[in-house]
């Protein structure tokens, strides 16, 4: 279970590690770019700024506009620095998405196994990503390359609309891919998408106590057997202290490693005698314990204590009931964690 769990994750990392160098290849590729096409843009600016020049000063002295330019630079070559310009120009927003398209094959080499060995689910936020890598897992089944018309779009980004499909709603297949597979390594990162399997991107209710065991009567009989009260509970306390300390000074005289010098109790240091096999032994016994998730532990002493009542409205002056104790043991575990409260239970004093 636990090696299924390690390569899962590991898969995961894998993929988010792919799409962070998609990324990184299409900044690179339009840096290299501008750093080759870097004298040809200059000299692009040079020559649009003295035909900008050129025509303000034919308005301001009422010339003829194409004259005037045409002394600046003939107008077959003005045709052809404009065709220039148009191969050398980058998108307004100075995105490099239009230079991954090329990239499309090396994701090929292990995007299509990732997708039909791995199960996903979904919040309802990311129901159309997973309607979409469904589409994608049919189409490498049946080895089709056309996405179908109807396939879903509303998970792609406004970012990527104008490379995944044009105005006539034409969809671009490596785009459409690429688009939902970044899609999915941000979804799983938010949490919005779940891994089947996994330690680290499991859904979040598992994390917490099925409803079936907290909806379990006859909790109160697992309470542990101490004072509600922080009074009672010191009282008795410092009862339990003052009986054992009347019982050692009774006995004082035949405990060994214990004595009284100048008015202060002195216990003796204890020695190390426990032997390296059981040391060893003991190791290996805890390592054969199963492992216990902190959401367990932390309604298990819950049960115990009855610590979740407590907790007192801030409006209503109730205590938390139904859905509303999920929702604390989740806020506490966020906050214990350094998580921060990503569910936040309204006014509850916490």
């Amino acid at each position: 279970m636990t090696l299924s769990q390690d390569l899962i994750d590991q898969a995961i990392e894998i993929h988010d590690r792919q799409m962070m160098i998609l990324q990184s290849k299409g900044r690179k590729t339009q840096e290299e770019m501008q750093r080759e096409n870097g004298k040809a843009v200059n000299e692009k600016v040079v020559h649009f700024a003295d035909i900008g020049a050129a025509l303000i000063q034919a308005r301001d002295e009422g010339l003829d506009p194409f004259s005037t330019i045409e002394k600046v630079m003939p107008w077959d070559k003005i045709v052809t620095s404009v065709e220039e310009a148009k191969k050398l120009a980058r998108p307004m927003d100075y995105d490099y998405l239009d230079l991954l398209e090329n990239r499309f094959t090396y994701l090929r080499k292990y995007t299509p196994a990732l997708l039909t060995s791995l199960e996903f689910r979904s919040t309802k936020a990311a129901e159309p990503l997973l309607s979409a890598l469904k589409t994608l897992n049919e189409m490498n089944e049946s080895g089709k390359r056309k996405v179908p018309d109807d396939a879903p779009l509303d998970f792609v980004p406004k970012r990527w609309e104008k490379h995944v499909y044009d105005e006539e709603g034409i969809i671009n297949r490596h785009y459409y891919e690429m688009a939902a597979l970044t899609e999915l390594k941000n979804h799983i990162r938010s949490g919005d998408v779940s891994v089947v399997g996994s330690r680290l991107h499991k859904d979040f209710e598992e994390y917490l106590v099925p409803k079936d065991e907290w909806t379990t009567t006859n909790l109160k009989e697992t309470r542990l057997a101490v004072r509600s009260s922080a009074e009672e509970y010191l009282e008795e306390r410092r009862k339990a202290l003052a009986e054992r300390l009347t019982w050692v000074s009774n006995n004082l005289d035949s405990l060994e490693g214990i004595n009284i010098e100048k008015a202060k109790l002195r216990v003796d240091r204890l020695e190390k005698n426990t032997p390296e096999d059981a040391r060893t032994f003991s190791l290996s016994l805890y390592n054969m314990l199963p492992r216990i998730k902190l959401t367990d532990l932390l309604m298990e002493v819950a049960h115990w204590t009855g610590f979740d009542e407590m907790f007192i409205h801030a409006s209503t002056n109730r205590l938390p009931k139904g859905e509303e104790k999920v929702i604390l043991m989740a806020a506490l575990m966020a906050i214990g964690t350094n998580m921060g409260i990503f569910i936040y239970p309204p006014k509850w004093l916490i």
